[in-house]
This record gives structure tokens, C-alpha cells and sequence, in this order.
């Protein structure tokens, strides 16, 4: 027992109290779209692995192969041994895919979120306080890197940019760099940022522009790349994570060679911070191969994700503005979003409820992530369960 139990049992009791206590469920995967849990085997319809590169057989060779190559771990950060030479081919293979000078590889995306944002917002590099404009439903990550640089977020409204503008020039005259953060792809309500049009933005403000790709990554873009590619290299820096569509495990950062250079020196979550090891590298490098070929399971993630989002549509259900394999069905409270992730799983579906704080007060849902893994019957399985199971309130 620890000294502040009953606290923790006091915070606990009142999470259970509104619905939003959290608990951490053993699944053991089946393969195909498909995990077990509690002895039953279910449709997995939340996972991230968006291409089902997880189980391929290409990573999961590369990733053995590596490891009895060079070993099992990297053994030190990156600045003192531990910058193998796998790190530097996974980094310049990466550079080339997305269209960059350079790459730095991070251990995930939360982490480099949390650790490069302060490093670009340090005083002492930019000579004052910056000013740091971000999309009120950017991911926690990109909320946490703004809080652990201590800037104050100016938020503009989701995928707002007229308003964003409106932002940008009410500070026009004030001093201190201008960043805007932004995801290009939002993973809880599965719509997507208009890069063209940020990126022009950007241009015209004179703002540096820092895009979350963790959910586009893979899927969208030229050679499933991301959405960076349409901002015309007006995208200053591109984060990315290798643990969604990609299959593996890892983050990325992509920009000009200076900008990585600098991160090496100032980053702390890239100094102090054992290297990936190479069993990671190896599943990073042959998703890196597979990626670009894989133009019709985009194609056919995307048709499966519109005959979805039809589907609920014809039910009454929103779904907030996707238009991606992301498709959250909206409930309102949180013990609508639990009964219904309850009535999916009793009919064979893993549907996972998302509540407050991951998504705004009176917007519970499920959050549905299509797979390349899926078959057709699966979807048909996913839309009958749902119109089944779904009692509006």
C-alpha cells in the first residue's frame, strides 16, 4: 500500500461515478482483422493498423533478421553508441519517400510531439516568446509539447483557417516567431486539414508550420506518404509515426537537414533517450519498402470507409466530418457510448468507447478504424451489428 491510496481510490470512485474510468484489457491478435479477448475471438474494428502491415510476413522477417544481425537493443541513446548504422539507412530511406532533406527517428509520436515542440519554441533559439496557434482538437501530445515549452496556445477553431487568419493578423504587429500546429489527419473524429490551403497560409504570415501526420502516414498522400506532399514544401516540419498504418513501432521527423541537425542538439527527448532497437528498424525499413505499392488498399480502405459512413448516416448516426478510414459513430454521453461498445462486442464486434477528456464533453462516440485487413463481409458483419445494436437516446 502506498501512502496516497485513498486518494487514488477517491479519484477512481469518481471516474466510475461519471462513466470514465479506464482499464487495461488483455487481447491476444488473430490475424486478418481479428483479436481474442475473454476467450472470444472478435472483429477488431479499433485498431490503427490501417493497412494491416502488423502481421506481414515481410516485417515480421526483417524485424528477426535484424535482430540477429546487430542484436536486441541499441544500447545507448543516440548521442553517445547508440546511432547504428540501421538508423542512419532507415532515416535517409525515409528522407527520400517523403520528399525532405532529412529524418530523425523517435521513439514514438508522442514523445517526439512532447520533445521537439519545446525544443523549437526555445527563447533562446528565436530571440522571444513565440507565438504558437494550434487546432483546438490537436492530439494530447501536441497540447502536452505546448504546455512543457510553457507558451500560451492561441487555439483557433477545428479546421478553421479563416479564422485562423483572422488570428494571425489581430497579432500581426507583435513580436515573436509564428508556429502553427496542426494535425493533418484527426484521429478521433477522422477528418482531414486542408495542407494546400495551411501552407499558403503559412507562406503568407510567415509562420512556421508543424503537421501531425500519425493517421495519415501510410494512407493518404502521394505513395501513402502523408498529406505534407500537397503543401507545395511549405511544410516546414512533418511528424509521423510508424505505429499505425506502418505496422511497427517508432516516430519520425521530416524537414530540412539544419532543422534535424538542431533537434540532435537541443531535443531533449532524443538526447536522453535509449535508440530504437534494431528488430524496430527492421520492421520500420521493410514497411518503408511495402508502402509505396500498396496504392489499391488505399483505394479500397477509402471505398469501405464511405460505404460506412453511409451506412451510419442512414441510421441517424453522425460521424463527425470524416472523410478517412476513420469513422467515429457519435453517442452524446459516455454510458451511451459504454452500452453500445457493450451490445457490439455481445454480437462478435470490438468497437472501443472513446469519452472525455480524449474527446470534448457531450461527444462520447466509437471510434471505427478500417483495415485493409478487413474483408467485405467484415464491413457487412460491422454494419449489421451496428444497426442492430444502436438505440438512439
Amino acid at each position: 500500500m502506498s501512502l496516497l491510496d485513498p486518494l487514488f481510490r477517491q479519484h477512481l470512485d469518481r471516474l466510475d461515478r461519471r462513466h470514465t474510468r479506464r482499464s487495461l484489457l488483455p487481447v491476444h491478435p488473430e490475424g486478418a482483422g481479428r483479436i481474442r479477448r475473454g476467450g472470444r475471438t472478435l472483429l477488431n474494428f479499433s485498431s490503427n493498423d490501417y493497412l494491416g502491415l502488423a502481421s506481414h510476413p515481410l516485417l515480421v522477417e526483417r524485424a528477426g533478421d535484424w535482430t540477429r544481425r546487430w542484436g536486441a537493443g541499441a544500447t545507448a541513446s543516440r548521442l553517445v553508441c547508440g546511432t547504428l548504422e540501421l538508423h542512419a539507412e532507415v532515416e535517409a530511406k525515409l528522407a527520400r519517400l517523403k520528399g525532405t532533406e532529412a529524418a530523425l527517428l523517435f521513439n514514438s509520436g508522442w514523445q517526439a510531439n512532447a520533445a521537439v515542440l519545446p525544443a523549437l519554441f526555445d527563447r533562446e533559439l528565436l530571440g522571444a516568446e513565440a507565438l504558437v496557434f494550434t487546432d483546438r482538437l490537436n492530439h494530447a501530445s501536441l497540447h502536452h509539447g505546448c504546455a512543457a515549452a510553457g507558451v500560451r496556445q492561441i487555439r483557433f477553431r477545428h479546421n478553421d483557417l479563416d479564422h485562423l487568419e483572422t488570428l494571425l493578423a489581430q497579432r500581426a504587429g507583435e513580436p515573436g516567431t509564428r508556429f502553427i500546429v496542426t494535425e493533418s489527419v484527426f484521429s478521433m473524429d477522422g477528418d482531414r486539414a486542408d495542407v494546400p490551403a495551411l501552407a499558403a497560409l503559412a507562406e503568407r504570415h510567415g509562420a512556421f508550420l508543424y503537421l501531425d501526420e500519425a493517421h495519415a502516414t501510410g494512407v493518404l498522400g502521394p505513395r501513402g506518404m502523408g498529406l505534407a506532399a500537397l503543401g507545395g514544401g511549405r511544410v516546414d516540419l512533418a511528424m509521423g509515426t510508424f505505429s499505425k498504418a506502418l505496422g511497427g513501432f517508432g516516430a519520425y521527423v521530416a524537414g530540412s537537414r539544419a532543422l534535424c541537425d538542431y533537434l540532435v542538439n537541443r531535443c531533449g527527448g532524443l538526447i536522453y533517450a535509449t535508440a530504437l532497437p534494431p528488430a524496430v528498424l527492421g520492421a520500420m525499413d521493410a514497411a518503408l519498402d511495402l508502402v509505396p505499392t500498396l496504392d489499391a488498399e488505399r483505394a479500397r480502405l477509402q471505398a469501405m470507409a464511405e460505404r460506412l459512413r453511409a451506412a451510419f448516416h442512414g441510421l441517424g448516426i453522425a460521424t463527425a466530418g470524416s472523410s478517412t478510414q476513420i469513422v467515429p459513430a457519435i453517442t452524446g454521453a459516455e454510458e451511451n457510448a459504454l452500452a453500445l461498445s457493450r451490445r457490439l462486442e455481445e454480437r462478435g464486434i470490438l468497437g472501443i468507447a472513446i469519452r472525455p477528456p480524449t474527446v470534448p464533453p457531450g461527444t462520447s462516440r466509437l471510434r471505427f478504424a478500417l483495415s485493409a485487413a478487413h474483408t467485405d463481409a467484415d464491413l457487412e458483419t460491422l454494419m449489421s451489428a451496428v444497426a442492430d445494436a444502436w438505440s438512439p437516446r
